[in-house]
């Protein structure tokens, strides 16, 4: 049974760090580590969460679709 408390854990986990220290997320792997946590979502819905609830990260994609990237801004800041 999926638990709204999951989603954000599957947020985190889904960011990946580089070595000069950017942080960025894809909504692709933000929706395989939902599907990992029993949450089935769509990519547009995933794309509303993170525009909805985290303000830290904002889109760099390079390409229209729903397939997107996100990149911390705000290091000192939190979700």
């Amino acid at each position: 049974m999926p638990r709204r408390i999951d989603i954000e854990g599957a947020f985190r986990a889904a960011i990946k760090r580089e070595a000069s220290g950017r942080q960025t997320v894809s909504t692709q792997d933000f929706v395989a580590q939902l599907v990992a946590v029993n949450w089935e979502w769509s990519l547009k819905e995933a794309n509303d969460w993170i525009e909805s609830h985290v303000s830290t990260f904002k889109d760099v994609s390079t390409c229209e679709g729903q397939a997107r990237t996100f990149m911390l801004y705000n290091p000192n800041g939190g979700l």
